[in-house]
């Protein structure tokens, strides 16, 4: 069986690691220089940086703090934020990224996805999907430009259309849960599995390791990514991946 990953996320605004609850209420939690250097040596699976605010901002994604980041990891390394061409990737993958994904740039024109997947390979083409239920939660929204932007599709065709685009990878954000630690949307990361053929990234609203337990559970995520209870010491890394041992979830084991 494959192992379960856990990814540490460094959501960047302003050369800053920032944690905030639902996209909002923004608060600093270091430098991601740092951040990501403790966070693979504690045993994180692979490292996110997004530049939430580079696409609102309409700016190219920061390099010098990908180079900078890159330099210290020894694990997978996915950038985001501001992507929005071929040639912004290509600067982002000379930086030291190992992935890259998009969002906004992809939503605009699909044919970016198969542009990346082409000349880097499909598992180098993450699509980040940020999505919020609908008030009767018949369906989930995506959303665009951090969160900012509703883009009236369904989270699930979407999905289908970039797989068929070349998606390597899916990064499934539930902005309902981002930041709450109640527990990852179960039902949104279900939706999206059940379409997928690729790995499935759940994120959003990872407060407890019973949280990691449920989002791995067949039909689930293929992986999970937090942030605050990591950049804020709430759970190890290291207990974090015993647990799950120990509940039959085969992980990799913190060097």
């Amino acid at each position: 069986m494959l192992t379960r990953r856990i990814i540490v996320c460094l959501d960047v605004d302003g050369g800053r690691v920032v944690k905030g609850v639902q996209f909002a209420k923004l608060r600093d939690a270091g430098d991601p220089v740092e951040l990501a250097a403790a966070h693979a040596a504690a045993g994180a699976d692979e490292i996110v940086l997004l530049d939430i605010t580079a696409t609102h901002e309409k700016r190219a994604t920061l390099l010098e703090t990908v180079r900078r980041t890159a330099r210290e990891l020894m694990v997978p390394f996915t950038v985001g934020g501001g992507i929005r061409s071929v040639d912004d990737a290509s600067a982002v993958f000379d930086a030291g990224a190992d992935k890259v994904a998009i969002n906004s740039a992809a939503l605009a024109d699909p044919t970016l996805i198969t542009q990346i997947a082409a000349k880097f390979g499909s598992q180098a083409a993450v699509v980040a999907i940020d999505a919020r239920a609908s008030a009767e939660r018949s369906h989930f929204e995506v959303k665009k430009t951090g969160g900012r932007d509703a883009t009236g599709r369904d989270a699930v065709a979407w999905a289908r259309e970039a797989q068929e685009a070349g998606a390597g990878e899916f990064l499934v954000t539930s902005m309902d849960r981002d930041g709450t630690q109640d527990g990852f949307d179960m039902e949104l990361t279900r939706a999206i599995a059940a379409v997928a053929h690729i790995p499935v990234i759940a994120s959003g609203g990872a407060g407890a390791i019973n949280h990691f337990v449920k989002v791995f559970q067949p039909g689930g995520a293929d992986a999970a990514l937090a942030a605050s209870i990591f950049h804020f010491g709430l759970i190890r890394m290291n207990d974090l991946k015993q647990h799950l041992r120990q509940e039959g979830i085969p992980v990799r084991w913190p060097c």
